[in-house]
């Protein structure tokens, strides 16, 4: 990752990171975003500086604030959540820059089906105790079988954006 950050075991901080979507609906019109309020994670630094690591997102905690729509996530026309209760983004051998910027690839599993997804994370800070990461990238949601479109309401690659606050791990 950087000089800055010191090997070893990092851990998520749940409440000082986020995981967010925003897609556009009603033919454009309509933004809709939601924030992921379950999330899990951690990773290592190795003595060579790269990094490895997953974030797991609970699937059924995506609040948009609209419980009917919410609902309507969960279901089988998206994120399938009974039956994939879980999003795990998982990444290995990310090495930073001077720039502060990570390159990246994961696994992104959704409705069951797993596809890579390229990224670039920004180291935004790094002391002793704690690292953040931020990202922003887009996802085809139809390579994941969600491809449920009423009326042809929705269009386009929806935008996940993170903030992900890791702190070292105790041992």
């Amino acid at each position: 990752m950087s000089s800055a950050v010191e090997t070893g075991t990092w851990q998520l901080d749940p409440a000082r990171s986020t995981v967010g979507v925003r897609h556009k609906t009603m033919w454009g019109m309509v933004t809709v975003k939601g924030n992921f309020t379950g999330l899990a994670g951690g990773g290592e630094v190795g003595p060579d500086g790269s990094a490895s690591g997953s974030i797991t997102l609970d699937a059924a905690s995506l609040d948009t604030k609209n419980a009917k729509r919410d609902t309507h996530l969960r279901s089988a026309d998206f994120f399938d959540a009974d039956r994939h209760p879980e999003l795990t983004f998982a990444g290995a051998r990310a090495r930073g820059g001077a720039d502060k910027r990570v390159p990246g690839a994961v696994l992104l599993p959704a409705g069951g089906i797993s596809r890579p997804q390229a990224f670039t994370a920004h180291l935004t800070e790094a002391s002793a105790d704690a690292v953040t990461l931020t990202a922003e990238f887009t996802v085809d949601r139809e390579q994941f079988s969600m491809g449920w479109n009423q009326l042809g309401m929705i269009r386009g690659r929806t935008t996940v954006t993170a903030s992900l606050r890791f702190v070292r791990a105790t041992s």
